[in-house]
Formats: structure tokens, C-alpha cells, sequence
């Protein structure tokens, strides 16, 4: 198996280390990353500017974009074999409910399923996850990786992809299949004066999770609800964003 690992924390970010070295007994693993962190990117691509692979060390690529840049050299030809697998993370914090939107992580999974790759998106979820600093750190979750991926992948749709988020616990209780939930509206931003007397100003952090009323009672929770309760989230989420519920009456009321 060959598997190409993505992420937008960085090429030498200590999760995506972890994850590398947990599953090379699963086959060739090939990290291709962005050279520094590129958190917040999405699914955007880099078309103003070529871009260069830097290889740093064997089957460790550095790339001057984002992370789904990262993902579409590697898919279109900077290899000469093809990828059976596309990995993107171990994310350093969560990325549940409207984070997808903003996700750099979540953007390169997209990135590789586009390519027709089965594709997994990564996340460390926890208050404290953001003082990690060495790979030891998320050894649990990679290895969770690792036998996710060892007992065969789920098989999805096209243009799908399964969010993972893995509760930063001692001990984790199970594996949970969520949908993905909902953020109250983002904190204000925050204005400053910088030394040369020009305002600038800081994005506000992301709103706390919403209980959706009428999920309340399902036996499917959110992916907040799972992780927070200690269990790996599974949320299978899609490119395809079109409200299809909604779409035969606005068409109606359109055309008359």
C-alpha cells in the first residue's frame, strides 16, 4: 500500500511525524507537507506562483503552498506511482462542526478524494493539545490511525471523506459515528495598535458547540457530544454541499 500523508501544521509538525512512523508497517508512506504551518487554508489552491517540492529527507517532500497543493502535485505527477491512500494530519486541535469549512486538514483530504483516493482527515481534539510539541505525544492517536486503516477502510461515495477527531483522553472509551455539529457565532474580533501606530486587528476564536434540538434524542450524536464524552468522532461528510431538501421547493417557487 502506498499511502501519502498531508497536513497543514507543517512538514516537521510532530503529529503528522507520529503518524508516519505508525504506519509504515502498513506499506510506502510519503509525506508531502506544507514548509510551514498553513492552518485556516481550506481547500485553496496556490495559482499565482509556481510552486517547488523540496524533498528533506526519503519520502519527505516540503512544499512551498498549502495543503492541498501538497496533495495535487502529488497526485498529478511528482510521483511516478500511484497513492492507495490519502492521509491528512494528526491535526494539532480539533476540527468539528463548522470547522470543516476553514480546515487546511479537512481541505487536503477533499484534495485527495478529488484525485479519486480514498481519504481520511485527522484531528488531535483537546484543551491542552496546542502546548504538544513531540511526537510521543500523539503516539495513541496514531496508533488508532494505524488500526482504523489496518482493518479496511469503510467504503464511502465518491467525493467523500470520513473527519476523524480523536479525543486527547488517557484512555479512550470507543468509536463513536457522528454528524457533524454546529458552532455559536465566532468571538469579535479583537483591535490593536501595533508599534508603528497602524491598527491591526486579531479574528476572534471560534464558537462554543450548539445542541441541535432535534438530534437531541437520536442515537447518532455530534462530533462535539462524542468527543467531549471521550470517544473518537467518525463523521462522514461531503464536497457536494447542495441543500436537497430545499431544492425542489425553491425551484418551484422560482419557476412559478
Amino acid at each position: 500500500m502506498n499511502i501519502l500523508i498531508a497536513n497543514d501544521d507543517g512538514v516537521l509538525a510532530p503529529g503528522l511525524q507520529a503518524l508516519a512512523l505508525a504506519l509504515k508497517p502498513l506499506g510506502r508512506v510519503v509525506v508531502v507537507a506544507p514548509e510551514s504551518e498553513r492552518s485556516g487554508y481550506s481547500s485553496a489552491l496556490t495559482l499565482d506562483r509556481p510552486l517547488r517540492p523540496v524533498q528533506i529527507s526519503k519520502d519527505v517532500w516540503a512544499v512551498n503552498g498549502t495543503p492541498a497543493d501538497c496533495v495535487y502535485l502529488s497526485t498529478n505527477g511528482l510521483f511516478d506511482f500511484e497513492f492507495d491512500l490519502v492521509v491528512s494530519g494528526i491535526n494539532n486541535g480539533a476540527n468539528l462542526g463548522d470547522d470543516v469549512l476553514y480546515s487546511g486538514t479537512v481541505g487536503a483530504a477533499f484534495e485527495g478524494r478529488l484525485m479519486k483516493h480514498p481519504a481520511i482527515a485527522v484531528s488531535l481534539a483537546g484543551a491542552n493539545v496546542r502546548s504538544y510539541d513531540h511526537p510521543q505525544q500523539y503516539a495513541q492517536a496514531a496508533q488508532w490511525v494505524h488500526d482504523f486503516i489496518a482493518q479496511g477502510l469503510p467504503i464511502l461515495p465518491p467525493r467523500h471523506i470520513f473527519n476523524i477527531n480523536i479525543p486527547d483522553v488517557e484512555q479512550i472509551k470507543g468509536t463513536q459515528i457522528t454528524y457533524q455539529g454546529r458552532r455559536a457565532q465566532s468571538k469579535p474580533i479583537s483591535s490593536h495598535v501595533d508599534p508603528r501606530g497602524r491598527q491591526v486587528y486579531w479574528i476572534g476564536l471560534a464558537g462554543e458547540a450548539v445542541t441541535d434540538p432535534q438530534q437531541a434524542s437520536s442515537q447518532i450524536q455530534s462530533d462535539f457530544f462524542a468527543v467531549s464524552s471521550g470517544y473518537v468522532s467518525i463523521t462522514p461528510i461531503q464536497m457536494d454541499a447542495t441543500n436537497y431538501t430545499v431544492l425542489d421547493n425553491l425551484h418551484n417557487h422560482v419557476n412559478g
